[in-house]
């Protein structure tokens, strides 16, 4: 008898020594162990090596790296009754494993439903310029919503992005066209300062010329000279009216002189 009696004792050695051994847990680096006794929370352990009773206790591993998670595209209406869709991106990791296990069923899922209903409840607060124009500020408010709401579960929520803003096409085109006019008005503004400022300059040029009436002759006398220049069949030059004026009276003295008397020409004495 002694013979099964050792058999048996031995494999009963060897059940228990298993058992022993598959206490032995290993944690990484980036993760922790809430560890559980029979239904009591106990602790956490790791990283590294670790030991769990045998049939006492159990553990429910938490990875403690930053996680990212694409927040659907949300169809909602802005401030200005405008309906857009609104995707996001939201990156978080785990501060408190014991938290993140005890206070609720599913971090995860709470995470990301926490996101969703405050990307549609922070679009609704805003107008449509406000969240093409100033989505950096958005996104800081939405990540302060989201932080406060994770932070009893031990969730630390590091930033909210929001990605891509669909505004229908009508919308669209009512903007472009807004664009549009916009940049009509400042190119009708341009041209208006810079005629305003051309006739300031030409007052001023015209205030000069009538103080030296010489150089308005200069002046003509140069356009004269540009006219030239070009290649052009036919030239037209504009003189002055005194210069036709005089012109005519000393034609008419000139013929006066020279008309006969009697059939014979008037000397003309020279001086």
């Amino acid at each position: 008898m002694s013979g099964p009696f050792l058999a048996f004792g031995g494999l009963a050695v060897l059940a228990l020594a298993a058992l022993a051994l598959s206490g032995i847990r290993i944690a990484q680096e980036y993760e922790r162990a809430v560890v559980f006794r029979l239904g009591r929370f106990v602790g956490i352990r790791g990283p590294g090596l670790f030991y769990l009773i045998p049939l006492l206790e159990w553990q429910r591993r938490v990875d403690m790296r930053t996680v990212t998670v694409n927040v659907e595209p949300q169809e909602t209406i802005t401030k200005d009754s405008v309906t857009v869709k609104v995707n996001a991106v939201l990156w978080y990791r785990i501060t408190d494993p014991a938290k993140a296990i005890l206070e609720v069923a599913d971090f995860r899922s709470a995470v990301y439903q926490v996101a969703l209903t405050s990307l549609r409840n922070i679009i609704g607060q805003h107008l449509l310029d406000e969240v093409l124009k100033e989505r950096d500020r958005i996104n800081d408010q939405l990540r302060a919503i989201v932080d406060k709401d994770t932070d009893p579960w031990g969730v630390l929520v590091e930033m909210v992005e929001m990605k891509d803003v669909e505004i229908p096409q009508g919308m669209q085109r009512a903007m472009a066209r807004e664009a549009e006019a916009i940049r009509e008005k400042r190119a009708r503004i341009i041209k208006a300062e810079a005629e305003l400022e051309a006739s300031q300059k030409l007052a001023e040029a015209a205030g000069q010329i009538t103080q030296s009436p010489l150089g308005l002759e200069l002046r003509r006398m140069q356009m004269i000279s540009e006219v030239g220049a070009e290649q052009n069949t036919t030239t037209i030059v504009m003189m002055p009216s005194e210069f036709v004026t005089m012109a005519k009276a000393l034609g008419e003295s000139l013929g006066a002189s020279a008309r006969p008397t009697n059939g014979r020409p008037v000397p003309v004495e020279s001086a």
